[in-house]
């Protein structure tokens, strides 16, 4: 019996969307106010899902403590009240849409979760905005 567990979490943050070769003009026109040179911020919501087998032995599939100190040594500690252009290194020359802030959570908690566990991240960037990636 496979299964799934979700952690909530949220992050407030800033972010321009830009591209540093293009004008001011063509950023505008690409990705509208969101291009402001003064940056924009988003309290973003987060679910976390892990994937997997219950163990037997302890009728977990994983202890919701640990998906939760992981949760917020990777993205809480990294994003919550940054700059994302500015103080997230893995956005120093990656644009931090709600896509790639989505992917980059995802290698992160990949990186601590053992392979065995499927992991999925959804990230709210609005009420009605958000993205659901699984690694595929």
């Amino acid at each position: 019996m496979s299964l799934t567990v979700y952690r909530k979490a949220h992050f407030n943050a800033a972010h321009r969307l830009f591209k540093k070769e293009w004008n001011d003009a063509k950023n505008l026109q690409v990705f509208g106010k969101c291009s402001n040179p003064n940056y924009h911020g988003h309290n973003y919501e987060l679910e976390v899902g892990v994937s997997g087998e219950i163990d037997p032995e302890t009728g977990f599939l994983i202890d919701l403590k640990i998906l939760s100190d992981i949760i917020k040594e990777e993205v809480e500690d990294s994003f919550d009240h940054k700059n994302l252009n500015i103080e997230v290194p893995e956005f120093k020359n990656l644009n931090p849409t709600v896509e790639n802030i989505a992917v980059v959570i995802w290698n992160k908690i990949r990186n601590r979760i053992d392979s065995n566990y499927g992991i999925s991240v959804k990230l709210y960037e609005t009420p009605r905005n958000f993205v659901f990636y699984n690694g595929n």
